[in-house]
Formats: C-alpha cells, sequence, structure tokens
C-alpha cells in the first residue's frame, strides 16, 4: 500500500503567504512618522534616530541589529513617557521575534503593546495588537489561542468601522480554523473576507484567498471546488504577474490532481511550480516543489527518482529550517525504502518524520508518521507493533476530522489485523474504512474524476475480499467485488436513467439483488476478482497477483464460489495474468492500431494460440467448467476485471480443442449493476423488429488523417473497401441505403445517431489507452469536423439506439481502470445504448464483413444478439478457422 506524505506544508505554505501579505496591518514594521516626529525634545529626537537606524537594519535583513536599536529606542520613549510611540516600537520588536521564529518573545512584546494600547485607549492599536496576538500563537500552533485573540479583533474592528482590520481579522480566523481541522467553519470566514475584499478590489489579497478556499476544499476532499478555488487564484496571480503565489497554486493544484489520482497532471503541475519558484528563487516553494514531485514518483513506483526528489527537498528544508516540510521529506524517504524491504533504514527515516511532526505539533504529519511506521513493521511481520502505531494515527486523525487519512489508518490496520489472524476485527475495520473512501467520491465529481479517485481507493476493498473469503463468507465477498467495481459508471448511467437526476445514487446490490439480476437476465453470471498480495522479491517488495475469485451465479439463483491460483506464473512461468493475455492475444495474430503515440507490441513469434489460448482456459473456465450450462443456448455474462476485459472468451480453448463459444452463448459487462441497467434502458426503448428505415449504417468513410504520433504529420488512414462491401450488403438485406465515403461526415453521421434504432459503423476504429475518452471512430472529416468521433463527444449524446455495432478495430479497447474500460464501448452504453457490439483487436477486413452480414441475417430472424453473434462466429469459423478472423467481437449489455 502506498501512502503520500504530502498534505498540510501544502496547505501551510499558501496559508503563511497570505498572513504575511494580507495581514500587513497586523504584521506591520512603522516608520518614524508614526512616532510623534515634531517635538522638538532632544531626547525625542535621539529616539526616533535610533528608531529609523533599526528600521533601516531591519530592511537590510539584519534582525538582531533592528531588535537593539529598537530597545534603546524604547527606552527612551518611556523615559519620556511618550505611550504612541511605545506601542509601536513593542509592535516592530514583535514583529522581528516573529520573523526570528522566538514566538514567545514576540507574545511577550505584543501583549506590552496591548497593555499600553489599552490604557491610552488607542482602539486602532489595540486592534492591531490583538491581531498580531493571534497571527502568533498561530505560528506557534496553539490554535484555539489564536483564534480567541484573532475573534477579538474581528469585533474590534467591527465596532471602529475598520473594514482593513475586518478583512485581516477574518482571513487570519479562516488560517487558524482551516489549519486546526475545522474547515467548515474556515470556509464561512473566508468568504466573508472575499466578499469585503472585492468590495476594496485587491487584486492580489483575493488571489491568495482564493487560493486558501481551494486548500481547505481540497482537505474536505471537495475536490472540484478545490480545483475551481485554485484556477480561479492561478488566473489572478498570472494577471498581476506575481510569480511567487503562480508557484504556490501550481503546486496546490499539482497535490489535488494527485489526490485524484491524475498523476500526469500533477507531475506537470508540480515541475511547473520548481521552475517558477527557481526563477523567482523562493527556496520555500522549491522545496515544497520537490517533496510534492518525490511524492508522486514514489506512487508510480519509480523509487530513485523518488529518493533523488526527497534528498534535494531535505537538504533545502533543513537549510531554511521548514521543519514540516524536512517531515514529510523523511517520511517520504521512509516510504520508499518500506518498498525497497529495507526495513530498518524505513523505520529510522520514519521515526525522524515523526519526531519532527511532534516537535511542531503537527498533528496530520503525526498521524500519517505514525501510519507509515506500522506499515513498515507490518512487512517486518511485527504485527503487535504495526497495529499499535495505526491504532494511535486512527485516533488522531479522527480527532483531527482527517477523512482521508481516517480511511487509510483503517485500510491498513485492517490489513495487519488480518495478517495477525484477527480476522473479525479486520473485518470491522475494513469496512469502515470503505464507508469513508466512498463518502470522499462527491456526487459533484465528473465523472473523469470519479474514475481517477477510484483507483486510489481499490486496495482496502481487494483486502476486504480476502478477509471474507478467509472466514468463508464468499457471498459477503461478491457483494464487495462488485461494489468495488465501475462505480463511477453506475452513478453516470443510473443519473442518466433516473427521471430525477438529483437523485440519490444507488447502492451497489446486495446478494438477493444480484442473484435477482441473474434470474431475470436468465443467464449465468461469472465474476472475476483478481486478488494481489505484496511479495518481496529479490528484497524489494512487489505487488503481485495471488489468486483469482471466481464467483458463478446461475440463472436459478444458486451462487458458487471458485478460485485459481496464480502465483505459478510469475514463481514458474515467469509471466503474470496480464502478461498471459497478452501473449494469447499475440499468438493469433491479434495486434492493435497505433494512435496517439502508443506503442502496440506486436511479436509475431509469439507462442501457438492453442498453447496460450488454453492455458487462459485453464485458469479462467476449468475451475468453473462444471458450473456453466450444458445448452450451447444458455447465456453466459463474463464480468472481467482488469487486464481480462482483453480476453477474447469465445476464442478460449478447452483441452478437447474446442473453443468456448462452441459450447456457450457468451456475453460481458463491467459489473452485475451495469448490466441490471442496461436491462431498465432497453425497457425505455421498448422492442421494435429492426428494419431498414431506422436503421443508420456507414462503410468505409472517406478517411480523415491522423498524427502517427504526438508532433507528427498527419497521415490520411488507410481506406477499407471490405467495411464498404460489408455495410452495402447490410443495407441491400434491409432494403436501405448506407452512408458511404464523403457522405459519411462526422457531422451527418452526428445528428443522424439520435434518431436511428440500430447503429452499424464500418471503419477505422482509433483507442487511446492513456486517455480513454480520445478513443475514437474514424469518419469523414468537413465542415471543421476533424472526422473523429470520440469517445468523449458521444458520452455528451443521447442516443436511443437498441443496438450499435462498431465494426471496427479495437473499439472495446481503451484506457483500463476499476471502473472497466474508459472508451467508446463505456460512453455509448452512458450515451443510452442497451447492447454495444465491439472489437478487442485490429479486425480482418474480409472476414469481418463476413461475420457481420451474418450477424444481420441472424439478427433478422431473431432478436436474440448474443445468438446471432455466437452463430456468425461459427459460421465464419468453418471459413475462416484462425480465431484472429472471427474471435475480436463481444457483445457488452443486453442480450435481447
Amino acid at each position: 500500500m502506498r501512502f503520500s506524505q504530502v498534505g498540510l506544508s501544502a496547505f501551510i505554505c499558501l496559508l503563511a503567504v497570505s498572513s504575511t501579505s494580507l495581514g500587513s496591518s497586523l504584521l506591520t514594521i512603522f516608520t518614524t512618522s508614526q512616532v510623534l516626529a515634531q517635538t522638538v525634545d532632544t531626547r525625542k529626537t535621539e529616539a526616533d534616530r535610533l528608531f529609523d537606524q533599526g528600521l533601516e537594519r531591519y530592511k537590510m535583513g539584519q534582525r538582531e541589529g533592528a531588535l537593539k536599536l529598537w530597545q534603546q529606542a524604547l527606552q527612551i520613549y518611556r523615559n519620556i513617557k511618550d505611550r504612541k510611540a511605545e506601542v509601536i516600537s513593542l509592535g516592530n520588536m514583535g514583529r522581528t521575534y516573529l520573523d526570528l521564529d522566538d514566538y514567545l518573545q514576540a507574545i511577550d512584546h505584543y501583549q506590552q503593546s496591548l497593555a499600553i494600547a489599552r490604557e491610552i485607549k488607542d482602539r486602532r492599536s489595540e486592534r492591531g495588537a490583538l491581531g498580531n496576538l493571534g497571527t502568533a500563537y498561530f505560528s506557534l500552533g496553539k490554535y484555539p489561542q489564536a483564534i480567541e485573540y484573532q475573534q477579538q479583533s474581528l469585533a474590534l474592528a467591527r465596532e471602529t468601522k475598520d473594514r482593513q482590520g475586518e478583512i485581516y481579522a477574518l482571513l487570519n480566523l479562516g488560517n487558524a480554523y482551516g489549519i486546526s481541522g475545522n474547515s467548515l467553519q474556515a470556509i464561512d470566514y473566508y468568504q466573508q473576507g472575499l466578499a469585503a475584499i472585492r468590495e476594496t478590489k485587491d487584486r492580489e489579497s483575493e488571489g491568495k484567498l482564493l487560493g486558501n478556499l481551494g486548500l481547505v476544499y481540497n482537505s474536505l476532499g471537495d475536490y472540484p471546488q478545490a480545483i475551481e478555488k485554485l484556477q480561479q487564484s492561478l488566473a489572478i496571480a498570472k494577471e498581476i504577474k506575481n510569480r511567487q503565489d503562480q508557484s504556490y497554486v501550481l503546486g496546490n493544484l499539482g497535490m489535488t490532481y494527485r489526490k485524484l489520482g491524475d498523476y500526469p497532471k500533477a507531475i506537470e503541475y508540480h515541475q511547473q511550480s520548481l521552475a517558477l519558484a527557481r526563477e523567482v528563487k523562493d527556496r520555500n516553494a522549491e522545496n515544497k516543489s520537490l517533496g510534492s514531485l518525490g511524492t508522486v514518483y514514489n506512487i508510480l513506483g519509480n523509487y530513485p527518482k523518488a529518493i533523488d526528489y526527497y534528498q534535494q527537498s531535505v537538504v533545502i528544508a533543513k537549510a531554511i529550517k521548514d521543519r514540516n516540510s524536512e517531515g514529510e521529506s523523511l517520511g517520504g524517504l521512509g516510504n520508499v525504502y518500506t518498498y525497497l524491504g529495507n526495513y530498518a533504514k524505513a523505520i529510522d527515516y520514519h521515526q525522524q518524520s515523526l519526531v519532527v511532526a511532534r516537535e511542531i505539533k503537527d498533528r496530520e504529519s503525526e498521524s500519517k508518521a505514525l501510519n507509515n511506521l506500522g506499515i513498515a513493521y507490518k512487512e517486518l511481520g511485527n504485527y503487535p507493533k504495526a497495529i499499535e502505531y495505526q491504532q494511535q494515527s486512527l485516533k488522531i486523525a479522527r480527532e483531527i476530522k482527517d477523512r482521508e487519512g481516517e480511511g487509510n489508518s483503517l485500510n491498513n490496520l485492517g490489513l495487519s489485523l488480518y495478517k495477525q489472524g484477527n480476522l473479525p476485527l479486520a473485518e470491522r475495520n475494513l469496512f469502515e474504512g470503505i464507508k469513508i473512501k466512498e463518502s470522499l467520491r462527491s456526487r459533484e465529481l465528473k465523472d473523469s474524476e470519479k474514475v481517477l479517485i477510484f483507483e486510489t481507493q481499490r486496495g482496502t476493498y481487494n483486502t476486504l475480499q480476502q478477509v471474507l473469503t478467509a472466514q468463508n463468507k464468499t457471498n459477503t465477498a461478491l457483494e464487495i467485488s462488485e461494489r468495488g467495481r465501475a462505480r463511477a459508471f453506475v452513478e453516470l448511467l443510473a443519473s442518466r436513467i433516473s427521471a430525477n437526476p438529483n437523485s440519490q445514487s444507488p447502492t451497489s446490490p446486495n446478494i438477493d439483488q444480484i442473484k435477482q439480476i441473474a434470474k431475470s437476465q436468465n443467464t449465468t453470471l461469472v465474476q472475476y476478482s483478481i486478488i494481489y498480495d505484496q511479495f518481496k522479491i529479490a528484497e524489494k517488495q512487489e505487488v503481485k497477483e495471488s489468486e483469482l475469485y471466481i464467483w458463478v451465479i446461475k440463472s436459478t439463483g444458486e451462487v458458487t464460489f471458485r478460485k485459481a491460483d496464480l502465483k505459478p506464473l510469475w514463481q514458474k512461468e515467469n509471466t503474470t495474468l496480464n502478461d498471459l493475455v497478452t501473449t494469447s492475444r499475440e499468438s493469433i495474430g491479434a495486434r492493435g492500431t497505433a494512435f496517439r503515440g502508443i506503442n502496440v507490441v506486436y511479436n509475431p513469434d509469439a507462442p501457438k494460440a492453442t498453447n496460450r489460448l488454453k492455458r487462459l482456459h485453464e485458469l479462467l473456465i476449468n475451475p468453473i467448467a462444471d458450473l456453466l450450462p450444458k445448452n450451447p443456448q444458455d447465456r453466459v455474462t463474463f464480468i472481467p476485471q482488469s487486464s481480462l476485459f482483453l480476453v477474447p472468451f469465445p476464442a478460449l480453448q478447452g483441452a478437447d480443442g474446442k473453443y468456448l463459444i462452441e459450447k456457450h452463448t457468451i456475453l460481458t459487462s463491467p459489473s452485475i449493476q451495469v448490466l441490471d441497467l442496461t436491462r431498465k434502458q432497453k425497457k425505455r426503448i421498448g422492442n421494435k423488429p429492426i428494419q431498414g428505415n431506422n436503421m443508420l449504417i456507414v462503410g468505409n468513410p472517406t478517411m480523415p488523417a491522423v498524427s502517427p504520433k504526438i508532433g507528427e504529420a498527419p497521415q490520411q488512414l488507410t481506406p477499407l473497401p471490405g467495411a464498404e462491401r460489408e455495410a452495402k450488403a447490410i443495407a441491400n438485406l434491409f432494403k436501405t441505403q448506407s452512408l458511404i465515403g464523403e457522405r459519411a461526415t462526422e457531422t451527418e453521421v452526428t445528428q443522424r445517431l439520435s434518431q436511428a434504432q440500430f447503429i452499424h459503423l464500418a471503419t477505422h476504429g482509433l483507442f487511446d489507452n492513456i486517455q480513454g475518452l480520445n478513443s475514437s471512430i474514424a469518419l469523414a472529416p468537413g465542415n471543421k469536423s476533424d472526422g473523429l468521433l470520440t469517445a468523449g463527444e458521444i458520452l455528451d449524446l443521447k442516443l436511443n439506439a437498441e443496438l450499435v455495432v462498431l465494426s471496427a478495430c479495437d473499439t472495446g479497447r481503451g484506457s483500463i481502470s476499476g471502473d472497466g474500460v474508459i472508451g467508446l464501448s463505456r460512453s455509448l452504453i452512458s450515451a443510452g445504448v442497451p447492447s454495444v457490439l465491439v472489437s478487442l483487436w485490429s479486425v480482418p477486413d474480409a472476414p469481418t464483413a463476413l461475420l457481420m452480414t451474418e450477424f444481420y441475417q441472424n439478427i433478422s430472424k431473431s432478436p436474440d444478439k448474443a445468438q446471432a453473434l455466437r452463430q456468425a462466429m461459427l459460421t465464419t469459423m468453418k471459413q475462416h478457422p484462425n480465431p484472429v478472423d472471427w474471435g475480436a467481437f463481444t457483445l457488452i449489455g443486453e442480450a435481447e
């Protein structure tokens, strides 16, 4: 399990800038014009001279020299009873002690200043001294006292109608509440302060305050609001050309995207932040950026880079005496050495991090350090010690209301308890952890953001399935398996089906509902769950595939659990399940289409198809073969996970040489609940016979030009004459017209999509396994369209089609995540289509034309799409026996 060390320091980073810059009147170095300069008294003149010399020393950065001169001036002011000058001198000295991190001396001088201000009834100076005391206690980490003084300052500012003082008090109250974990109070004060600042048209202060608001929303897990506020803050910083603030905001955007699991974007923002920090010579921001980059590379498993960035950060943090960042980077180094299996070094770094956190009274960092110590001791096999540390971590996370930290502590505590053998207690903690993690997936998040944040939370579902299975609670484990997949897809689909888009998100199905779905679909459901464990390999900790959990839910409602051992794959065969899927595809000649810089690996010398496809059959089918229906007409719906989405289930070959499609009628779905929702979509659309007047058929459009790689010149995609013949043959079958060549423009096709009941697109498909929503269908360009109908564009459509057939290459591929395949199929189902037929590789032209023609001839006689596809595959297989020619297509969703 990987847990980052970046958290509070980024939060402090921007707040500290705001405390100093926005709170300038609270932390002012006053000039002699404010000290009764009009007197002719020689001692007063001498005091003013000393005061001015101190001011010059202060400006030159000579803090100790300034203090000595101001102390001399203060003594004279006291002797001549110049009480106003006393107040100002004491305030300047307090500010200087604050600069020197001598908070107790700062507080002493501010208290003296406050007493005199009250004595001479100088309300403005009294308000300033109260605010200064609040700032000093904030710097000391004593937030209740800071809040008390800022509240007094706010009341006095409002009483005296000191608008500027009111703004500063509101800001500093927001700071104090934010840093102490009371985020809702912080937002309230910040919002009040923001309204007041906008009246003054102070753009710099407005930008800083927006940045602070963004960080509070970040701490609440409200990432859409966080990003919105941070982007507004960044825009203002750019507008006023404040490069230092730009660096801080970019770093905080990077932190937010890291929490969302969007690591490429996080790195991009942190690198921009680092470059700007170095440009303006801001060592503090440079340090933050280095630590954050170390964290992201740590998460990505690039340990040499992580160590390099963390070590650079520790050096700078010590040089600038930034204890918070020093502790975080030490903790980051501890995490890296935990993964590398060097537990002694890991524990040493985490202990150093814990000492720092306690010294600076940073409760969130203390909780993280304890959690990470627990992880290191767990890996060492010292479970009592691991549990002790994680319980301490959990206690603090709950005290400071750190929901993300609480979820992480519960997950790791559950894992340690599981390893110790305390299964009931492990189960309870993991269930609590899941509840908290799910609460962080706000409904206001975009679909893509939900997908990303879910990727960072998958470990808890994995561990809980193991704990439940170990207790023979396999039905509950199935519920968790289902709960841990395609959640963003389910929420998106449910919101589009519901008459009330603001209705609550659907809960994942319980075991009785799962059984009912199997009955209503009249299918045997087969759900796979890949279980991962940590193993020490070559002195490193590596997460490897451990077991394959398989649930079979018959159409009668009977549920059976089986499992397959995956460890021999990497222990004896020097491969993994993921690699086995790839080599099985390569071995039959299946390959993908390169798109946007994606390198598509193809090895023509890979092992023979029978060996690879048979090995997959042994793992995926053999353990449950006796549970599958004997009648080949009965349906089997596979619910894959991860790399299994790329498995050509129809082409899996048994020991008897027969392919799976010869024995069963096959469909797939990203989850059981998605299957239930596609049934609801089908009911909405209703049953209509397939006819020419309700069809949209496209074949071999005039191809668009696509850059093979980013930055390269676009090249026109090759024509597909077989796709044209296929489209014409299907159109003739239903006595209608197809869109061919330049008539099949993206604009024309998009306009017709929403009216069609049956859609057939025979063209090139392009998949993007990095940004799945960039996966696209090639159409003719024109009318300012590029000719690429992307998954992202389809997601925004509202379709009424009963069936969409993508007779093109790789249309079932995309970015694989815990939410399924993010690509064309997901977008089409989300847009309202209950049945989608897609391909898993670059399909050959002529055999595909034959298969599709057969498919439509079958479907014209019977509405069962799954049966129509099976018969078409069996027919094509006779002329083209290689599975590459007929095994690519999979039907997702509804059979009828």
